[in-house]
C-alpha cells in the first residue's frame, strides 16, 4: 500500500470544559496515535497542528479555549480534502463526528482505531 496522508480526529475540547489540562490530555492522545500512524509508514495529521498557529494569526490567539469552533473544524474540512483517510480515535467530539462524515461523502476510508489502519 502506498502511504497516506491520514487526519487523526478525535476529542479536543470536547468534554473539557475548557480546562487547559485536559484539553492538553486530550492532544497527547491525538499525538499518540499520530505517532502510531507514523509507524504504520503513512503521514498524520492532527487539524489542530494547523488550526492553532492559523488563528493566533487570524487574531483568536493562541489559547485553545479562545479558538473559535468553527475556526477549528473549518481547518478540518479544508485538511480532510486532501487526505487519504481518516482515523477516528475514541471520545465524544462533534467535530471528529463532522470529520468521518466528510470523509464519507468524500469516499474516503475511515478507520476506527490504529489496528485498522494497513502499514504501508
Amino acid at each position: 500500500m502506498k502511504p497516506m496522508t491520514i487526519l487523526i480526529a478525535g476529542p479536543y475540547r470536547s468534554g473539557t470544559e475548557g480546562d487547559l489540562l485536559h484539553i492538553a490530555r486530550n492532544l497527547r492522545a491525538l499525538e499518540g496515535a499520530a505517532w502510531q500512524v507514523y509507524a504504520k509508514g503513512h503521514v498524520p495529521l492532527i487539524g489542530e497542528w494547523l488550526a492553532l498557529p492559523l488563528a493566533q494569526h487570524a487574531g483568536h490567539g493562541r489559547v485553545a479555549e479562545y479558538v473559535p469552533a468553527e475556526f477549528l473544524y473549518d481547518v478540518a474540512r479544508r485538511v480532510i480534502a486532501r487526505c487519504g483517510a481518516v482515523c477516528r480515535i475514541p471520545g465524544a467530539s462533534r467535530g471528529a463526528d463532522g470529520d468521518v462524515r466528510q470523509a464519507r461523502e468524500l469516499g474516503l476510508p475511515v478507520y476506527f482505531g490504529i489496528d485498522e489502519v494497513p502499514a504501508a
